[in-house]
């Protein structure tokens, strides 16, 4: 995986540099918003980026605009900050952002949300069938089958539960949502998300007992989690 990595505090980035190459990973430093958006706009090399939400130049949030907007949600964006206020990470993520991670850093943690950010790109082709805890995905056929029996989806409720389940772990603000499914934003006072939301919900039975759990903030957003099966 080649990561880049926007934090302009030198032990900082050097940490999660060492940490990256450690576990496999590239990893190139970027001090400076510019200097990553000069790569970006010749060449795109990465796979994911961690940006720092605060750097001298411009901020993680006017990269990660810039980023949407020039080069569409095809690169997960993990943010680091210390911002923790739910106001600011609402920002954040309706910029753009796909996930957040508070410092000080957690190694284990930061490893293992990359890893969920980036299971997407290790998937099979679009239309191959796949597998997400007890439940089986056929995007060619737009069907979902819980342990071999079909649940019965509108369009949009398919569309909305084949991106949770070939991105778990990933963290999907409202406005992503909207706009991947229904192209467009959908008003906060609107139910239309929400009565969609619920409506997969009850229909695929997300649950533990399956394999899964649909956790949510309203501020934040919204992501399917994988359970563990319990050992034997």
């Amino acid at each position: 995986m080649n990561i880049a990595s926007l934090e302009d505090e030198l032990a900082q980035a050097q940490f999660i540099q060492q940490l990256l190459i450690d576990a496999g990973h590239r990893c190139t430093i970027f001090t400076r918003g510019k200097e990553l958006l000069d790569v970006l706009q010749k060449t795109q090399p990465f796979d994911l980026l961690l940006l720092d939400w605060e750097v001298p130049d411009m901020s993680g949030i006017d990269v990660v605009r810039w980023v949407r907007t020039h080069l569409g949600y095809a690169i997960p964006v993990l943010f680091l900050t210390n911002h923790t206020l739910e106001e600011d990470l609402v920002v954040g993520l309706q910029a753009g952002a796909d996930d957040y991670m508070s410092k000080p850093l957690r190694a284990a943690e930061l490893l293992a949300r990359i890893a969920a950010l980036t299971r997407r790109n290790q998937a099979t082709p679009n239309d191959s069938l796949f597998h997400v805890g007890a439940y089986t995905v056929d995007p060619a056929s737009r069907t979902i089958q819980l342990h071999d029996q079909a649940i019965t989806l509108a369009p949009k409720e398919f569309e909305l539960a084949l991106l949770f389940l070939r991105n778990p772990g990933r963290l999907f603000s409202r406005d992503v949502l909207s706009s991947a499914v229904w192209n467009r934003e959908i008003p906060a006072t609107s139910r239309t998300l929400d009565t969609h939301l619920s409506n997969i919900r009850q229909k695929l039975d997300l649950r533990p007992e399956n394999g899964v759990r649909l956790s949510s903030s309203y501020a934040l957003g919204y992501r399917l989690e994988l359970i563990p099966k319990n050992p034997a």
